[in-house]
C-alpha cells in the first residue's frame, strides 16, 4: 500500500500558492484557517495529503484548491503557446492565478502547437506526466484533420505500414489508423509523439494540414460541452481512460 503523504500546513499553502508561510500565518491568526470547522493557528502541524483534504480545510472562506496530483482537461483554443516563458497568450492563462505560483509548478502533458485546439492536458505530477508521454505506453492520441487538397486514397496504407519515414528522421514511424471522414477531412490516431508529427505525415503524403483538433488520448475523450479556453479537473477513473 502507497503511504500516504504528509506535510506542514504552512508548506503545503505555500506550495499551492496561497502566499508565504509569513502570509499563511498571519492569515492563521486572524482566523482565516480553519480545519473541521475550527479556527486552525498552529500551522506547524501536519496534515495528511489526501484528495478530501480539501473538504477538510477552508481558506479564507473558501475550500482549500485541489492538493497536489491534479489533472487538469483543456480544450485549447488557437493561437495559445504550451509555454511557461514565451509571450504571448499561453495555456497557463486560463487558470486559477494562485494555481500558476504552484511548486511543483503545472505543466502540459506533451505539446499542442499554436495552430492546433483540443484536448489538452495539464498537471504537478511528475511521474503521471512522464507515464503519459513515455514511448513504452504507446499512448493513442487522436487528432481530427482538415486538408488542402482531397486524399489520394492510399493514405491510410502508407500511415498504416510502419514504414513511413519523416524528412530528417532516421527511424520510420510506428503503424497509425486512419479514417476518412470525407474527401478533405481525415481522423488519425498515433501513438508516438514527434515534432509536428500529423502534418509531416499528410505532407509526406503529399498534402497539407489546414486546421488540426485533437478529439482523444487513449479512451479519454474532450466532452462535447467544454468549450475552447474552458478547463475541468478530471477524476482517477478519467485519468485511467488515458492509458486504455
Amino acid at each position: 500500500m502507497a503511504k500516504i503523504p504528509t506535510s506542514r500546513v504552512d508548506r503545503l499553502l505555500s506550495s499551492m500558492g496561497y502566499g508565504s508561510r509569513k502570509e499563511m500565518a498571519r492569515m492563521a491568526q486572524a482566523g482565516g484557517i480553519l480545519l473541521d470547522g475550527a479556527d486552525l493557528t498552529d500551522l506547524s502541524q501536519r496534515l495528511a495529503v489526501t484528495p478530501d483534504l480539501p473538504g477538510r480545510l477552508e481558506i479564507d472562506g473558501a475550500p482549500l484548491d485541489p492538493v497536489p496530483g491534479l489533472v487538469v482537461m483543456l480544450n485549447k483554443p488557437l493561437g495559445m503557446t504550451c509555454s511557461h516563458k514565451e509571450e504571448g497568450a499561453l495555456v497557463y492563462d486560463v487558470l486559477p492565478l494562485r494555481w500558476q505560483r504552484r511548486d511543483p509548478q503545472i505543466s502540459t502533458i506533451g505539446r499542442l502547437d499554436k495552430a492546433t485546439s483540443g484536448l489538452l492536458l495539464m498537471t504537478d505530477d511528475g511521474e503521471l506526466l512522464h507515464r503519459v508521454i513515455s514511448p513504452k505506453r504507446h499512448v493513442r492520441k487522436t487528432y481530427r484533420a482538415s486538408l488542402a487538397r482531397p486524399l489520394s486514397g492510399k493514405e491510410a496504407a502508407l500511415f498504416g505500414s510502419g514504414q513511413l519515414m519523416l524528412e530528417g528522421e532516421t527511424k520510420a514511424l510506428a503503424p497509425a489508423r486512419l479514417e476518412v471522414l470525407s474527401p478533405t477531412e481525415a481522423r488519425l490516431s498515433v501513438t508516438e509523439g514527434r515534432y509536428h508529427q500529423v502534418r509531416r505525415m499528410f505532407a509526406a503524403a503529399g498534402n497539407h494540414v489546414e486546421a488540426l483538433h485533437r478529439e482523444s488520448m487513449g479512451e479519454l475523450c474532450l466532452p462535447e460541452d467544454l468549450a475552447p479556453g474552458q478547463w475541468k479537473l478530471l477524476d482517477q477513473e478519467e485519468i485511467a481512460r488515458i492509458f486504455r
